[in-house]
């Protein structure tokens, strides 16, 4: 997709921004997944199953009026 980061596993010390929880960061450093993560689980649902997903949770910047979004945005 262009315009799109390409992360790989051996790249992730280039990536600070990535979460500690992100996965290609847990497998670069050699960490297990979580037992609910979908590579592990085979379940493309599995996160929000163990509630762990944002599913329901959010709404998308393009519902929220621009001189509102501020407020809407989480720190």
């Amino acid at each position: 997709m262009p315009g799109c980061t390409v992360l790989r596993a051996e790249d992730v010390a280039a990536f600070h921004w990535l979460p500690p929880t992100c996965a290609y960061r847990l497998v670069a450093e050699g960490r297990d997944l979580p037992d609910w993560h979908p590579l592990r689980t085979s379940d493309s649902d599995s996160t929000r199953k163990a509630g762990r997903s944002v599913a329901g949770r959010c709404v998308s910047e393009r519902e929220v009026p621009m001189e509102e979004l501020e407020e809407h945005v989480i720190l």
